[in-house]
């Protein structure tokens, strides 16, 4: 598993759908994620440290959560099949570990609010994952580090239909501010 953080929530142009990125703690590395528009402001909310009158859905489950005397230990972003993420949320109750399948918008709503840290399986990030040229500020596609070789590879034609939902959107993003300081 690979710590990342929430890098920004984005919004395409295009067709208006939410995106929240994130970014690998010890790397280049950006994991785009399709978010709903109720998940994204639930993220956001927090993370901007905006006050609501009553609690959101996932303040109420973290509510739940700690009265039930359960801790959140950390999420994970653990498959992708079918451009589908998949997400647990690992919980420590009674001394036991125990994940609870979500979708990752609301684990990552979760994590914000319990300040849990939040990782991704190599696998997803083999699969989706985009690095920026340091240069151009702008996606590498086309090229895949070979794993472990720090050589470079073509991406065959079958993994690029694969992902190619996710490079149209990204073509689609303002990505020029992705990993500057935000200060």
């Amino acid at each position: 598993m690979i710590e990342m953080t929430i890098d920004s929530i984005r919004v395409s142009l295009m067709n208006y759908q939410r995106v929240v990125i994130l970014k690998e703690r010890a790397s280049d590395r950006y994991l785009p994620i399709w978010i709903g528009p109720a998940e994204a402001d639930a993220i956001a909310v927090k993370l901007q440290d905006v006050s609501v009158p009553r609690p959101l859905t996932h303040d109420l489950l973290c509510s739940i959560i700690g009265a039930l005397g359960a801790t959140v230990n950390y999420i994970v972003v653990s498959e992708l099949h079918n451009d589908t993420f998949y997400a647990r949320i690992n919980l420590q109750v009674d001394g036991q570990e125990v994940e609870i399948d979500s979708r990752p918008s609301d684990a990552l709503a979760v994590a914000v609010r319990a300040n849990a840290p939040i990782y991704v399986e190599e696998a997803v990030l083999d699969k989706a994952a985009i690095t920026l040229d340091r240069e151009t500020g702008k996606p590498i596609v086309g090229d895949k580090e070979i794993r472990g070789t720090g050589e470079k590879g073509k991406v065959d034609e079958e993994e690029l239909k694969r992902l190619s939902a996710f490079y149209d959107f990204i073509k689609t993003l303002d990505l020029e501010d992705l990993g500057k300081d935000k200060s």
